[in-house]
C-alpha cells in the first residue's frame, strides 16, 4: 500500500464526511438500545458502503454515470440526475447544513428555538454561501483542508473523553422496530452520500487523477483508497453510535425535544461535549461545526449551479446560485427536523433506483447486461418505489415491504427478463 493510497484515501474520507452526517448516528444509537450493533451496520451500509462503491463503479465507465444513464435513456438520465443535485442541493442537503450549524452553534446558548433567531442565522449564513458561490477562490477549499482535520481530532478526543465518562453498561430499551438492520439502512440514506457520489463521481475521479494516478490504475487504486475511506467513516459513525446508545437522556426531556421540534441527534452532541470539554469546548465545537457545513453548502451550491448551467446554459450559474441559496434558506426555517422529515418520501423514492443503478452498472461491468435488461430493471423499480411512497395496497402486500427493500425483485425480475428476452431475439 503506497503514500498515495493513503493521500487519495483520505481525500476520499474527506469529500463523504460531512458535518451534517454527525447527527444521525448518535440518534440512531439511542433509539436502538440492544439493537445498536445490526442497527449501526445497516447505517455504515448505505451511509459508507453504498457512497464509496458508487464511486468505485463510476471509474468503471468513462464519462461516468451521465454517460451510462445516458445509454439506458437520455431522459431518463436528465431527470434522475436532476432529482439527485436538486436534493443534495436547495431541496434537502443545503438547508440541512444551515439547519444543523444553527443547532449546534446558536441553540444551545438560548433559552429556547425561536423562529427569528433561527431567521436571522439562516440569513447571514446563506448570504456567507451566496457571496462564496458568486466568488469562487480557493479560500473555501483551504478552509476546507484545515477544518476537515480539525473536526475529525475534535471528534476522536470526544469519542475517547465520552469513553471514560459514559457508563459502558447502560443499554436504552429500544423503540418497536420490525428490523433494526433495514432500521439502520433507511437512516444511512439521510446522508444522501449514495445520491452525491452518483452526481459528482466525476469531479471526485478527476481529482483523483490529479494526484497522479494513472486511467489504467484507477479502479484498483479507486478500491484501495475507498477501503481506507470506509474504514475510517466507519470507525467514526460507529464511535457516535455508541455514544448515542450509552449516554442517559430521560423521557422528560425527550418530550421536550418533541415538543420543540428539536433534533435528537445535535443534543446528545452538545450535551457529551458539555460533560466532556464544559461550555468552552461545546462553543469550540459549534464553530467548526459550522464552518465545516458552511464550506460544503458552497460547495454543494456551486456544483448544483454548475451542473444546472450546463444543462440549461440560458439561465447564467449567477441566477442559479441565487435562486438555490434562496431556496436553501426557506427551506431552513422550517427547522432541522422539519427538513430531515420531509426529505423521507423523496429519498425513499431516489434510493432504490440510486442502489440499482450502482448494483446493476457494478454488475455489468463484470459481465455485460443487455440494454432492455438494465431498463427494465430500472423502469419497474421507479415504478414501484413511487407507488410505495404515494402508499396502495398492491405495494403493501410486497415481499420485503417491512424492511422497504420491496424493490428488488423488481429489481432482479426486470434483468433477468431483459437478458432472455434479449438472447432470444438474437437466437432468431
Amino acid at each position: 500500500m503506497t503514500k498515495n493510497n493513503f493521500v487519495v484515501g483520505f481525500m476520499l474520507f474527506a469529500i463523504f464526511f460531512g458535518a451534517g452526517n454527525l447527527i444521525f448516528p448518535p440518534k440512531l444509537g439511542l433509539e436502538s438500545g440492544g439493537h445498536f450493533l445490526p442497527a449501526i451496520l445497516g447505517f455504515i451500509t448505505t451511509g459508507v458502503g453504498l457512497p464509496l462503491l458508487g464511486i468505485i463503479v463510476s471509474a468503471c465507465y468513462e464519462g461516468g454515470y451521465k454517460s451510462a444513464l445516458n445509454r439506458i435513456h437520455p431522459w431518463f438520465s436528465l431527470i434522475f440526475l436532476a432529482a439527485i443535485y436538486l436534493s443534495i442541493g436547495p431541496f434537502f442537503a443545503g438547508p440541512r447544513t444551515g439547519a444543523t450549524a444553527y443547532e449546534i452553534a446558536v441553540l444551545p446558548f438560548l433559552k429556547e428555538p425561536s423562529t427569528i433567531s433561527l431567521f436571522i442565522f439562516t440569513l447571514i449564513y446563506f448570504s456567507l454561501t451566496l457571496w462564496l458561490s458568486l466568488n469562487p477562490s480557493k479560500m473555501v477549499d483551504r478552509i476546507g483542508a484545515i477544518l476537515t482535520p480539525v473536526l475529525i481530532i475534535s471528534i476522536i478526543g470526544l469519542v475517547i473523553r465520552a469513553f471514560f465518562l459514559l457508563n459502558t453498561e447502560t443499554i436504552h430499551p429500544a423503540v418497536s422496530e420490525n428490523s433494526w438492520l433495514f432500521k439502520g439502512v433507511i437512516d444511512g440514506y439521510f446522508t444522501m452520500d449514495a445520491l452525491a457520489s452518483l452526481a459528482f463521481s466525476v469531479i471526485v475521479l478527476n481529482a483523483i487523477k490529479a494526484k497522479g494516478v494513472s486511467p489504467s490504475a484507477l479502479i484498483k487504486q479507486t478500491v484501495v483508497a475507498g477501503v481506507i475511506a470506509a474504514s475510517a467513516l466507519g470507525v467514526i459513525y460507529f464511535s457516535l453510535g455508541w455514544i448515542g446508545n450509552h449516554i442517559e437522556i430521560s423521557q422528560d426531556t425527550l418530550a421536550t425535544l418533541e415538543a420543540n421540534k428539536q433534533d435528537l441527534g445535535t443534543y446528545i452532541l452538545n450535551t457529551i461535549t458539555i460533560q466532556a470539554f464544559g461550555e468552552y469546548g461545546r462553543m469550540v465545537l459549534g464553530i467548526i461545526v459550522s464552518l465545516a457545513c458552511l464550506t460544503t453548502a458552497v460547495g454543494l451550491c456551486a456544483s448544483v449551479s454548475e451542473y444546472f448551467n450546463e444543462v440549461f446554459p440560458k439561465i447564467s450559474y449567477r441566477t442559479y446560485v441565487i435562486i438555490f441559496c434562496l431556496l436553501s434558506m426557506l427551506i431552513a426555517n422550517l427547522g432541522l427536523k422539519e427538513v430531515i422529515t420531509r426529505s423521507i418520501p423523496v429519498l425513499l423514492i431516489l434510493y432504490p433506483i440510486a442502489m440499482t443503478v450502482i448494483l446493476m452498472l457494478g454488475i455489468n461491468a463484470l459481465h455485460h447486461i443487455p440494454l432492455l435488461g438494465q431498463r427494465l430493471a430500472v423502469g419497474l423499480v421507479t415504478i414501484i418505489s413511487i407507488l410505495s411512497v404515494i402508499g396502495t395496497g398492491f405495494t403493501d402486500q410486497l415481499p420485503f415491504k417491512s424492511y422497504s427493500m420491496e424493490w428488488m425483485p423488481f429489481a432482479i425480475i426486470g434483468l433477468v427478463t431483459g437478458y432472455i428476452i434479449h438472447h432470444l431475439i438474437k437466437k432468431r
